[in-house]
């Protein structure tokens, strides 16, 4: 460590704002284009209207799939509604072929129409066009990041900004920076894939390029990203080279680059180099002094390094730091590191001079504190407040909850509830909505109870949607009588709602419990409750006839009860009950069927029919739905990977993995996936999915290889050689160590297969795992020996398991019986034979 004197001048340097900084430019050579250049080309070429055609290849619909997945981000279904109804951003859905040439229509900027209004309406529609101007100024920037980020999935980096200048909009910073970070979360992504990881980062370097061909600065947000990449694999002579360029062309960010070179120096912990960078302070020139010793200071925050921060600190200005958020990481690093003295030395500070982020601080201060319970927490916000003679804002006891709620801890978060109740503050329903939904993510739903106690302890009486909620959780987790229970406390505060005994009757539904379904309908009228469609729904899709269903469908027209999609989902499901699929197909042609709702409930369709076998009929629906630009649902696409069991259908499966949105639902599609390719002995492709698997999320991978030795274990026939050939393959290319559940598969599919030389094989990568051998271990190699009758090696296994355990003693005596006899049948056959011979 150097003398004190260097770290006094490297914390005087602190104390003083240099506070902006601009950045020069950079450059980078280009590299071999994408692979995707056909898919570009055509894409390309159709906006080209004065340029030649490519010949369009049905086989290959990529473009228009690009071009759709444009328009629907164009016509983003979280904007207004009044808005997405103009032909702003409509794209014609009735010709796909179209949809490319169509994107040459998108207005980039609102233009005025010269239309003749009638004077009644001319009000409207002038505050109609400042709401479509205010809507696309808010939301166009975020539009073609997003758009960025689609096309460069599809078509490859450079294609991508060619796509743009075709479109004739202007590519801005914002549109650059997001290329930048989809390239690196690529290479992330791939990080055990060289070439792959090779391939985005040199993309990267051809942003860059690209950006200071256009004339941009290259700022720490464009260049930031890419030196963080190098630290975090400690790519040491990357980033020195992209550095020194930076520094040669932009001396001017020489400050914030010295913050990644600390990170860089802590990170591969080159003690000398922390060292020689603080000193390099006293000598740098007064323009860049200042904002490199703040640069360091905030290193030493990142990676908690206590000492050199705390030598920092002594001669801090906190008032003086560049920017706010470099005081919040501050406060956090404090509270990280209980550092309480500086904390409440800068809040005094910031205090006296007016801070308006003084609470702010505090609460992250305070949060990042370790191992404080929640009341703990906010006594100490409390106190900090009352240090400096200040009243803490209601407001952030809400942050509180939403704090521990988002680190799932509901009970945390009732203690702040308690907390806030025995300090006078009003507690309102929102808060509880807030943990109850908490409740329900984090599948802890056995709390809804304990939620319910606090809400009648500091005497807040619940609304109907409260208790409906309460309900749904209980029902979720098969507690139909705490369901009944809050049910009749509803009753009691005057609160009751139909949806309440829906929630009881979806339960009811999803264990085919038809007769309960019936009963809560009859407790529903009981209370002069009128039934709705979902009430509807549940009761024909659980009828036992077509005859019930008819009496459902009359009594739903007599009340009058609108004809919802929930309605159409429970008679597809009625009718496949009951077998009859013509009647399932008609369901989707009903004059009332709502067209607003037809994907999803032709997505009901599509899954029932398959989950009944009915494959071809439910492809037919598939394709249909695909035609018409639309997608299947989630659940629909799942059933439809699970319920293909046919040989040579692998390619139509992987069509469907890749429509799976959200991680959940394409790890299992995958997982299923790969069963299918091990029951068809296609191994390669069981490991290359696998390995998508793995890129995508290690953790997942690695459970699926047991569920994949259990699907082989429970084969008929039995495959062992499969089950070895994967044993080698997830070893050797994947290279996961083997879990004990999956030997114990592959030991039981030995014992099946009566091959005790695999099992002797498979005892012994037991050894090579560092898996001690357990008593089921010795139990399974016992077995497999008797089962092809080596009695004496079998006998010798023995004598290493342990016998004081009951149940071991049995499985034992199991074992012998079973073998024993067969051997004894074996030998028999055997000396009959021999006997024929000799005569």
């Amino acid at each position: 460590m150097r003398n004190i004197n260097l770290i006094k001048s490297l914390a005087a340097a602190v104390s003083t704002a240099v506070r902006k900084s601009s950045g020069s430019i950079i450059t980078a050579s280009a590299v071999a284009g994408d692979s995707s250049a056909a898919l570009s080309a055509q894409l390309l070429s159709s906006l080209d209207r004065t340029g030649p055609k490519l010949p369009h290849d049905p086989a290959n619909n990529s473009a228009e799939e690009v071009s759709s997945l444009i328009s629907s981000i164009l016509q983003d279904e979280g904007d207004n509604e009044e808005y997405q109804s103009t032909s702003f951003y409509t794209t014609p859905k009735s010709n796909d072929k179209n949809l490319v040439n169509n994107l040459l229509d998108i207005e980039f900027t609102s233009q005025n129409t010269n239309q003749t209004l009638n004077p009644n309406s001319r009000q409207k529609e002038i505050s109609r066009e400042r709401k479509k101007k205010y809507i696309f100024k808010h939301t166009e920037s975020r539009r073609f990041t997003k758009l960025m980020k689609t096309c460069a999935s599809k078509i490859g980096t450079n294609e991508t900004l060619d796509f743009f200048d075709k479109l004739g909009r202007e590519t801005g910073l914002k549109e650059y920076n997001s290329l930048i970070k989809h390239c690196i979360n690529n290479a992330r992504l791939f990080k055990n894939n060289e070439d792959q990881f090779s391939e985005n980062v040199q993309k990267v370097f051809r942003v860059l390029g690209m950006m200071r061909e256009k004339g941009f600065s290259i700022e720490e947000a464009s260049f930031g990203p890419i030196l963080l990449l190098f630290i975090d694999f400690e790519m040491e002579g990357d980033f020195e080279e992209l550095s020194d360029l930076i520094k040669e062309e932009n001396p001017r960010v020489l400050g914030r680059l010295g913050f990644y070179e600390m990170l860089l120096s802590i990170r591969v912990s080159d003690e000398a180099r922390i060292q020689e960078l603080c000193g390099s302070v006293e000598t740098a020139g007064d323009d860049v002094r200042y904002t490199l010793a703040e640069s360091y200071l905030l290193a030493f925050c990142e990676s908690d390094r206590k000492k050199e921060l705390s030598q920092l600190l002594e001669f801090l200005e906190i008032n003086e730091v560049s920017k706010p958020k470099y005081v919040t990481i501050i406060f956090k690093s404090l509270g990280r590191l209980e550092l309480e003295h500086f904390a409440e030395k800068f809040l005094s500070e910031i205090h006296k001079s007016g801070g308006e982020n003084f609470t702010s601080l505090i609460y992250e201060y305070v949060t990042s504190l370790p191992n404080l319970t929640a009341k703990e927490m906010v006594v100490k916000f409390t106190y900090l407040h009352e240090k400096f003679e200040t009243v803490p804002p209601l407001e952030y006891y809400n942050n509180f909850i939403s704090y521990f709620c988002n680190l799932s801890k509901i009970n945390e978060a009732l203690e702040i509830i308690d907390h806030m109740n025995e300090s006078g503050f009003e507690v309102s329903t929102d808060l509880f909505n807030q943990i109850i939904h908490t409740c329900d993510q984090s599948f802890e739903l056995h709390l809804v109870h304990d939620i319910y106690s606090m809400m009648r302890k500091i005497n807040l009486k619940p609304n109907g949607e409260i208790f409906k909620t309460l309900i749904s959780l209980c029902v979720k987790m098969r507690d139909f009588e705490g369901a009944y229970e809050f049910l009749e406390r509803a009753k009691e505060n005057g609160e009751i709602l139909t949806s309440m005994y829906n929630s009881i009757m979806a339960g009811y539904f999803r264990e085919k419990n038809s007769q309960n379904v019936k009963k809560v309908m009859k407790e529903m009228r009981k209370e002069g409750l009128k039934p709705d469609g979902d009430t509807f729904s549940y009761l024909i899709a659980l009828s036992d006839s077509e005859k019930d269903i008819s009496k459902y469908w009359e009594e739903l027209q007599k009340e009058e009860i609108r004809i919802s999609k929930s309605i159409f989902i429970g008679l597809i499901h009625a009718y496949s009950k009951l077998g009859n699929f013509d009647m399932v197909k008609q369901v989707v042609n009903h004059p009332d069927a709502p067209v607003k709702y037809m994907t999803e409930i032709k997505s009901t369709l599509t899954s029932a029919l398959a989950s009944n076998g009915k494959i071809s009929d439910a492809l037919e629906i598939y394709d249909e739905i695909k035609n018409n630009g639309s997608s299947l649902d989630q659940k629909a696409l799942m059933s439809l990977i699970e319920n293909t069991k046919t040989e040579g259908e692998l390619e139509k499966m992987t069509n469907y993995l890749n429509e799976l949105k959200g991680s959940n639902y394409w790890y299992d599609g995958c997982c299923r996936v790969i069963l299918y390719c091990v029951q068809h002995n296609y191994t390669d492709d069981a490991i290359a999915f696998l390995k998508q698997l793995k890129e995508k999320d290690e953790t997942s991978a690695y459970m699926g290889v047991d569920q994949i030795f259990c699907h082989v274990r429970n084969m008929e026939p039995v495959k062992l050689e499969t089950g070895m050939r994967l044993l080698h393959a997830i070893k050797e290319e994947l290279g996961f160590q083997i879990s004990r559940t999956s030997l114990d598969f592959l030991l039981s599919m030995c014992v099946k297969a009566k091959d005790s030389h695999t099992a002797r094989i498979i005892y012994n990568e037991y050894k090579l795992a560092d898996l001690p051998y357990n008593v089921l271990t010795k139990l399974r190699m016992y077995q497999a020996l008797m089962a092809v009758g080596e009695t004496k090696v079998a006998n010798e296994m023995l004598g290493n398991i342990q016998h004081e355990d009951k149940e071991v003693r049995y499985l034992i005596q199991s074992i012998k019986q079973t073998y024993f006899i067969r051997n004894e049948k074996k030998k028999k056959s055997i000396n009959k034979s021999k006997k024929k011979k000799n005569k």
